[in-house]
Order: C-alpha cells, then structure tokens, then sequence
C-alpha cells in the first residue's frame, strides 16, 4: 500500500504543481477561413494554427471559445511542444489547464520512443501523458504494452499499470506495476514480475533489468528457472553481458533431473561455463532410491553434505573420467559390472552375425601348407607359374586380411601371429623375380591388347596386370581415400554433446545418510558414474565400521548405495554392538560391497593384516583373537548384528589364534585409529555447522602438545600446495580437483599410519571407562 500511494504521488504531485501557476491565453496565429458566433463569443476555423506558450497546436478545422480559453479541433490534429510531436484524429483543448485530450489514433513521438493509443491526456506545462484504455510504446528494439500508462517527456521515463508487457530481442517481460526509462532503457519492477527468456525464466516481485546492458537486480520473492535448474534467493544480481550472476541469503539451487539441492547464504554464477558456486552456510542434498523407517513408513533417505565451499557445474561427459561400476565376480574376483557392458555383449553373440569358430584355424593352417607346396613347385618352375603367383598372393593377403578381423581375442595369441609370419615369409619367396626391362615390355605389351579387347572378354589371366596402378589412378584413389577418411571424421556423434553434473566440496566436508557418514577435507562428484571421491584424510563410517585411506571412493549404482574403495592405506575397524573390542583389518585397497545399504562383504588386497575377536555363539563371551597375515583376505559382515560373520582367505595365509585373556589390551595394528566424535550423527551434525567460524579455545587441544614435543612439526610450517592426481591401481581413474587445498594436518596424520600409536594399558581403561 505504501508503495502505491508513492507510485500515485510521483504521478500526480507535478501535475498539482503546474497547475498552481497561472494560465495564459490561447493565440490564434493563421488560419484559412473564419466565421463565428459573435454572441457566443465562438470561432470556426479551417487550417487554423493555434499558439500557447512553447506548444503550437494545428488541425484541418476547429471551434474556439475565446472567453472560455477552450477549443476544439478535427482531423489531422498536431500539437508540436519543443522536441515532442502528437498526432490524432480530435482534440479538446483547455488553455487554463493547458490539458489536451486527445482520441483517435493517437500518437505521441519524441527523440527516443514513439507511443501510441486511441485516448490519450496530455498536458503540455508538465509534458505528462496519460492513457488508461491500452497503449504501446516502441524504443528502438523495445515494444512495451499496457492497460494504462504515464508518460514523462521530459525525463523519459513512463509508468505502467496492468497487463504489462515488455518484448526485447534477449527476453519478454510480463508485469502488474512497471516504471521503464526510454534513455537509459532501465525497466524497474514494483509488483509481481515474470521474465521470460529463450530457455529461461525469472519470478520477482521487486527489481530492475536494462534493456540493453542486460543486468538485473531483484529483490523479493525471487525464482530463476531453467529447464530443470531453479534458483532461489533474497537478492540477486546478473550482469548479462559479462556472464555473471550473485546471490545473497536464503540460496536454494536445485536440479530435479539429478535429484540435488544446494543451500547458502552467498553464492555466483559463471554463465561461460555454466558453474555456481556457494558459500556461507552451504550445503545441499542429493535425493536417492534408498529408504528408510520412519514411525513404520518408509521415508525416502536422502544424502545430505555441507562444506566451507560447494560449486557445481555442467560439463560434457566425454572431458570426465569416470569410475566404472563393479561388482563381484567368479572366484572371489572384483570386475567391472557386466551390466554396463551387457548391450557389447549382445551384439558380439548376436546370432545374426556369425562368430569365429576353430574353422578359422583350420583355413589358416591348410593356406600355410598350400603356401609350403607352391614354395617347392616354384622352384622347379617358376616362370610357368607367375601370374598364378600372383594371384595367389592377392587372394592370400585378402585372406590375411579377412580372417584376421575374424579371429576373436582370445585366438589373437603368438601362436597366430607366428602363423600368419610363415606364411606372409612363403608369399613373399613365391614372387616370381623379373627383370626391369623384361616385366616393363609384358606390361606395355598387355597394355596396349587391353585397349582393343571390350573389356567384358577380358581373359583371366590378364586381370592381374591390368591392375597394376599408373601413376594417376594412384592419385584418384589417393584422393578418394582422403574424401572417406573425412567423411568418417566429421560425422556427428551425439555421444560428444552429453552432459554430466559434477560437484565440488572443499574443507570441512561432512557427509550424512542414513546408512553412512563421512567427513573429509575435499570431495568430488559426478553424477556420470555416481561416485563420491573423497580426497585427504577421509573417513567413512557404516553402521559400527570406521573406514579410512588416503582416498576413498563411494559408488551409488540405481541411486542406491552400492560399494566403496578405499585406496592406500587403508583400514577398517569394526565394533559389535555392545562391545569393547576392535575388529581390525588393513591393506593397500579395500573394496566393500553394500546389500539393502548395509556392508556386506569386503575385500582386502595388499598386505592385507586382520585382528578378529571370536565370540562363544551361545554366551556372546569373547574367547580368541585371530590375528593373520594374507595377500587377499574377503570379510563377510553380518546383515543386522553389525558383526564380522566370517573370514575367507583367498592366496596365503599367516598368522595366529590366541586365547582373548593372555592378549594385551592395547594389541592393535599400526595406523589404528578410532574418532567417534568426529561422526555427524545428525542432519543437522553435517549441515549446520558449515561456513561457522568455529570458536578458538585459549587451551590448546591434547594432540597439538604433540607438536610442542617434537613428535610432529608444527602447524605454522603447513604449506599450501596443489592437489596431487590420484590414480587408482588400474590405471583407469585420474582425477585432479585443481584447486590449492592445504596439506593434511600433521596431528591427523599421525593417526593415518604414518607413526604408530600403541596405547599404554592405563590410556586404554581410561577411554574404556568413558565409553
């Protein structure tokens, strides 16, 4: 209401304003013809030119009331002030107000934009017009539109109320209550707002947007919308031609297709390359096919991760490279999953398109014997059977040729190739060896009986020699060749033009889902495999397992949880509800698969090192530590007691089976670390700490007297250095977050196995008795 009554007031104030001054009277400068009532005090006039103050005002015929300062005028009507020029069909003019109303085509035109309407108020002191029946307005490639309108000529700007609508080359504007200047083409908003681009939209109550520089900035009630992407915030900036965007408090970007929302209290976004990064506060959730009960309904399980910074992007899926999905496979063997590779599979045992048998073989063996008989019978007559060497050559290199696209990988083996040697060696010595001179003479010989002999009656033996290649038919096929290698390089592969949504998290990262959390310095994400990648000093955490490595990779497969890796250094503790003792198991890769999002099964490859304490299946009473030694160790877990079920060792074994009381307490494997605290137990544990400047304490923690000691160096010495690429043990994966993160902290990595900690029997009752 308060912005209405200003609305109104700018609107009105000037008009009150002029009016206040005093009126002066209408001149009639020329005119055609003139009769009048005398009594009456009135005029009739043809082409009369009429004059008041800076206006002049012209028309084909009107009627003047001298004593009422008052006229009207028909047809043709023009009324010309300074720089402004309207034109309509009739006119009523009053002098004392120096108010014009004007109907019919009307058509108001200054330097800058040219209105038009078929009623139209006009008072020339103030140089205000006003139409309430509908009007448009054209400034050189904008066309505005409205129900009632307010002009300003003197400082270009104009009002418009209901049904407004602005058309731009870039965007089309729908408003209620709208303010546009025609000099600096700056469009202000005052009610709700709609402006639509070519794939785009943006909802705002309050803002404004330039016509031509193509910035914006909104300030209420703010939705941007873009296919599936929308952008929420209190205020926001864009600068068209630049490309960039801000957001300040309340930020909420989501994207239905990837199931993600993204949340802060400051963000920017970088039209080049299609990225939004945000801070303050940020977090976001990433919807998933998981569930989970909540008062006996199923709720669906979202994954929900806060940071100090979050950014997200769309790039094309060709420039990732991605982590195939995996699975288990026979003998205990970890692959690649069948189900990606399921449709090559088809095709390869495709029944329309025959496969390689042990007949190809055979073919190639009995062309090696016939190779080894033309040998011998060449040497004893070789100029009988040139041209039948010939032959046979062509015909065995297209057989070389054929055969071997045919022979499938597991036949491509030395034994095919030391196959196919001996007999590219007997072609070559079958070769009939001709002089110079000698072959020269056959061939022009040949030559010229081909040029008389019709082409269809050519003998036989004849077909050899006339394919010998001249030299311009060698550039023919040249260029032939050259036109199909181009053709095959510029085909359009649709593949090239997919895209994949990737997110970035860096420092403070932490990670709630129901069945898993996570904390860790920076993590990357695509949406094109569905796997998390979590770089320095991560730690996973499943149930009553505790999971850390150098890297550690989580994969989704359906938006399901489906397994994790854990590369370098890796190691698992686990605890059994209701227990004191850790589980331990260690190695250079752990691979973990989950069933129904619970950890089912892991594998340890690489030095694999275990401590697993056996229970009395009838008293749950711990009776034995097992502790062992293998190159390849499979876990298998429990599916509601969060316990190891069973221990498979696959290649070599060491180790030892003792009594659980003449173990020492403290017996744990280097690199043991165990942080519970650090778990997000919450939602809120991940989220609501993100981008909060944590309170420094005046008492330095326990580990930092570690550094006073000089068991670690300080914290002062920590550098900032790129992060390294990380590759997995395949080769396949690599990957660069490429930004500077700092190093890890030395106090973590003192836990990490970098030092052992082997806690005395005293520390380790005292964190008992607080557990």
């Amino acid at each position: 209401m308060q912005k209405l009554f200003v609305f109104l007031f700018l609107i009105f104030f000037p008009v009150y304003l002029f009016s206040q001054q005093k009126a002066t009277k209408i001149k009639i400068v020329s005119f055609a013809k003139i009769s009048g009532d005398t009594k009456n005090k009135i005029s009739y006039l043809r082409f009369p030119i009429f004059q008041q103050d800076n206006a002049t005002l012209t028309c084909d015929s009107a009627v003047f009331y001298s004593e009422r300062n008052y006229f009207e005028a028909f047809k043709n009507v023009h009324i010309n002030q300074l720089t402004t020029d309207i034109y309509s069909d009739q006119l009523e003019y009053d002098g004392n107000k120096k108010q014009a109303h004007l109907t019919g085509n009307v058509r108001m035109v200054d330097p800058t934009s040219v209105l038009t309407t078929n009623v139209l108020d006009y008072n020339t002191l103030s140089k205000i017009g006003t139409y309430t029946s509908g009007g448009k307005i054209v400034n050189e490639q904008v066309t505005l539109t409205s129900k009632n309108g307010y002009y300003f000529s003197t400082s270009s700007d104009a009002y418009f109320r209901y049904n407004v609508v602005v058309v731009t080359p870039q965007v089309t504007i729908k408003s209620d209550t709208l303010r546009y200047n025609t000099q600096t083409k700056w469009t202000y908003f005052y009610g709700p707002t709609n402006i639509k681009g070519k794939d785009d939209n943006l909802y705002t109550e309050n803002g404004a947007y330039n016509t031509t520089t193509e910035d914006a900035y909104f300030g209420k009630k703010n939705l941007y919308t873009q296919g599936t992407r929308s952008l929420k915030g209190d205020s926001l900036y864009y600068f068209g031609k630049i490309g960039y965007g801000k957001a300040v408090k309340n930020i909420v970007f989501s994207d239905t297709k990837d199931k993600m929302k993204m949340f802060g209290d400051l963000g920017y976004y970088y039209k080049i390359d299609q990225r939004t990064l945000v801070t303050r506060n940020a977090y976001l959730g990433i919807g998933t096919e998981d569930s989970v009960l909540v008062k006996g309904k199923k709720r669906p399980d979202s994954l929900w991760m806060g940071a100090d910074t979050l950014e997200t992007q769309m790039v094309l899926q060709k420039t990732l490279k991605l982590i195939p999905k995996i699975s288990i496979k026979a003998d205990n063997e970890v692959g690649e999953d069948d189900e990606e590779d399921g449709a090559t599979k088809e095709k390869k045992a495709s029944p329309d398109q025959p496969t390689p048998t042990r007949s190809t073989d055979k073919v190639i063996g009995e062309k090696v014997k016939n190779d080894k008989k033309a040998k011998n019978k060449s040497k004893s007559e070789p100029s009988q059977n040139d041209e039948k060497n010939l032959s046979l050559s062509r015909s065995t290199d297209s057989l070389n040729i054929d055969s071997l696209s045919k022979i499938p990988p597991k036949i491509k083996g030395d034994s095919t190739i030391n196959l196919l040697k001996a007999k590219a060696d007997s072609i070559v010595k079958n070769l009939p060896k001709l002089k110079q001179d000698s072959l020269t003479k056959k061939l022009t010989a040949k030559a010229g009986e081909i040029k008389n002999i019709n082409p269809l009656k050519v003998d036989s033996l004849l077909k050899p020699a006339s394919k010998v290649v001249t030299k311009d038919g060698l550039t023919k096929n040249l260029a032939s060749l050259k036109g199909a290698l181009k053709n095959d390089t510029a085909k359009f592969n649709p593949a090239d033009t997919v895209q994949a949504r990737i997110i970035k998290a860096y420092h403070g990262v932490k990670i709630f889902k129901t069945n898993i959390q996570a904390k860790t310095d920076s993590l990357f994400y695509t949406s094109a495999d569905s796997t998390l990648r979590c770089f320095l000093n991560p730690i996973i955490w499943s149930e009553g397992s505790q999971q850390i490595a150098d890297t550690i990779y989580v994969q989704f497969k359906n938006k399901k949880l489906n397994n994790l890796q854990a590369i370098k250094n890796a190691f698992l503790v686990n605890t059994p509800k209701d227990s004191l003792r850790f589980n331990q198991i260690k190695g250079r890769l752990m691979t973990g698969f989950f069933r129904n999002g619970k950890l089912k099964t892991m594998y340890v490859d690489g030095n694999a090192e275990s401590i697993y304490y056996t229970q009395d299946d009838s008293t749950k009473v711990y009776k034995e530590m097992n502790q062992t030694l293998s190159s390849r160790i499979k876990f298998i877990f429990q599916d509601n007691e969060n316990d190891i079920e069973d221990i498979v060792y696959i290649k070599g074994v060491e180790g030892a089976l003792n009594p659980e009381n003449k173990v020492a307490k403290d017996n744990v494997l280097k690199g043991f670390s165990w942080k519970p605290k650090e778990r997000p137990k919450a939602k809120k544990d991940a989220v609501g700490s993100s981008g909060k400047t944590k309170s420094k304490s005046k008492t330095p923690p326990a580990k930092t007297n570690l550094a006073s000691k000089g068991t670690v160096p300080a914290q002062k010495n920590i550098n900032k250095v790129p992060a390294k690429k990380l590759t997995l043990p395949n080769g396949k994966v690599n990957f660069n977050l490429n930004k500077n993160v700092p190093l890890a902290n030395p106090l973590d990595t003192v836990n990490f196995g970098i030092k052992p900690i082997l806690p005395k029997v005293d520390t380790l009752k005292k964190a008992t008795k607080k557990l």
